[in-house]
């Protein structure tokens, strides 16, 4: 899935939803790209577009690398 799609996508949407909610739209949003079949890098490659979907990607990519983590012990 092209990065560029995926952010216009989201910047598309974005205009139409409620502030209260973006923080939560943007995680979801990760989530189903995830569900989808975008990996890490890609995700890294979609950063630095909006802080929204950055603060939600960030956030996936710690908690699977923290997840990461746990199988190590």
């Amino acid at each position: 899935m092209d990065e560029d799609f995926v952010t216009d996508l989201w910047d598309l949407f974005k205009s139409y939803l409620d502030k209260k909610h973006i923080e939560l739209a943007a995680e979801k949003y990760v989530d189903m790209l995830i569900d989808y079949g975008v990996d890490d890098i890609q995700l890294k490659g979609m950063l630095g577009n909006e802080k929204h979907l950055d603060a939600a990607i960030q956030y996936y990519l710690e908690m699977d690398q923290d997840d990461y983590d746990e199988w190590d012990d």
